[in-house]
This record gives C-alpha cells, sequence and structure tokens, in this order.
C-alpha cells in the first residue's frame, strides 16, 4: 500500500469519528477552514522550489550533536523532510514510509534528516516510536523552515482548538510562538541546488519516499 493510501484510510477514519480519536465533526470542519486558508494564502507558491539554491543550515540532533548541511553534502546528495512532530499521526506515518525506503536513499550516496521545531526530548521519542535510523534535527522557532519559505502562524480559532484538545505546541515546541512548518520534502544535490520539492499546505497529503529516487538517480548520472 502506497504512503497515500495510508494516509487517506487514516483520514477516513479519523474524519468519520472513529476510535481512538472519536472527534467530532466541528473539530473537522475547523482543521478544514485552517487548510483551505493556508491554501489560499499562496505562501507554498513562494517557498523554496526546484532550481533554487538550497539554504544552509547546522541544526542540533536529539544528542546535541551538531549537523551541518554543508557537511552532508560534501557526502552527497541530502533529503530534507520538514516533519511537524510527534503529535502528528500523518507525519509519523511519512517518516515510517521515509525509513522503509531509507536503504534506497543510501544506495544512492544520499543523507536523510527530518527538520522539526519540537524539542530535543520530543525527538527522541519520535525516533524511538518510528524506529528510526536518520536524525530528527531540532529547528527552534522554525528558523529554518523561515528560510525555505515553510513557517507560518497558526490562525487564533486554530490555536485555541489545539488548546482544546490538549495538543500543547508550546510545551512540544518548547517555545509560545504556535509555528509550524508546512510539510515539505527535498532533494539537493551537492552544489546546493534543489533537484526535487514538494511541498503542500494540506499536511494528509504526502508523496511516497520512491517518488525522490528519479532525483537522486539523475544526480547520480550526472557524477558519472
Amino acid at each position: 500500500m502506497s504512503l497515500q493510501a495510508k494516509l487517506d484510510a487514516f483520514k477516513a477514519d479519523f474524519e468519520a469519528g472513529k476510535p481512538p480519536y472519536n472527534v467530532p465533526y466541528s473539530v473537522i470542519e475547523t482543521m478544514h477552514r485552517a487548510t483551505a486558508e493556508l491554501k489560499a494564502s499562496g505562501l507554498a507558491d513562494t517557498a523554496k522550489k526546484t532550481g533554487d539554491i538550497a539554504p544552509e543550515f547546522s541544526l542540533k540532533d536529539p544528542d546535541g550533536n551538531l549537523v551541518s548541511s554543508k557537511e552532508l553534502l560534501a557526502k552527497g546528495p541530502l533529503i530534507i523532510s520538514f516533519y511537524r512532530g510527534v503529535w502528528c499521526p500523518y507525519c509519523n506515518m511519512e517518516l515510517q514510509a521515509l525509513q522503509e525506503t531509507l536503504p534506497a536513499f543510501n544506495q544512492a550516496g544520499a543523507s536523510l534528516v527530518a527538520i522539526s521545531p519540537q524539542t530535543p526530548v520530543n525527538s527522541r521519542k519520535s525516533v524511538r516510536q518510528n524506529k528510526l535510523d536518520f536524525p530528527i534535527l531540532s529547528d527552534t522557532l522554525n528558523d529554518v523552515a523561515n528560510a525555505f519559505g515553510l513557517r507560518f502562524a497558526m490562525p487564533d480559532y486554530l490555536i485555541e482548538l489545539y488548546k482544546n484538545l490538549k495538543n500543547d505546541l508550546p510545551n512540544f515546541n518548547g517555545d509560545d510562538s504556535w509555528t509550524l512548518p508546512m510539510p515539505a520534502r527535498y532533494v539537493i544535490a551537492q552544489d546546493g541546488r534543489i533537484v526535487y520539492s514538494e511541498i503542500n499546505p494540506d499536511y494528509t497529503q504526502r508523496p511516497d519516499p520512491q517518488e525522490l529516487l528519479p532525483a537522486l538517480q539523475a544526480i547520480g548520472a550526472a557524477n558519472a
């Protein structure tokens, strides 16, 4: 089953109010409203995309080690997934799919990192629960996400909903900005050029990790 098929199945159960979430439809309507408004904002259209030069970054992994995009690119192509956090089931399903494809990424000589605003403690939890062999880097205040054009401020009505659902982002992220990154995937060539990008304001829509492989193969062919 493809990643999107899994996401669609989860979404159908979630929006039907099935256990364990048992959410009323008013919650679903609020989430739909927020997604529609984010789409209409045009933010995705102005984010970094294929052909652009990727911003450089240095971020810490959950163990406090500094990870530099420059150092990773010195070894080979770099794959980045911007990850909202451990509280997001759609995001976790994507991480699991990326993990399944990790051997193919490694075979192509690529490094894979996820970037999230959550605290290192929560990133360790994400790594453990999703059984990941790649790091989740801490992007405090979504500064790197902002450099990629992905950071957005949650509207007041959505903040209120999250509070009512006990989804305490200030606790998850260690700051009270109530900002998130739009989910996005990038493949970056060693010269810093973005050769694959996928940005979607709808967090329930994700590309299958296999879709990143042609970009990696093209890099390999160009370097042959």
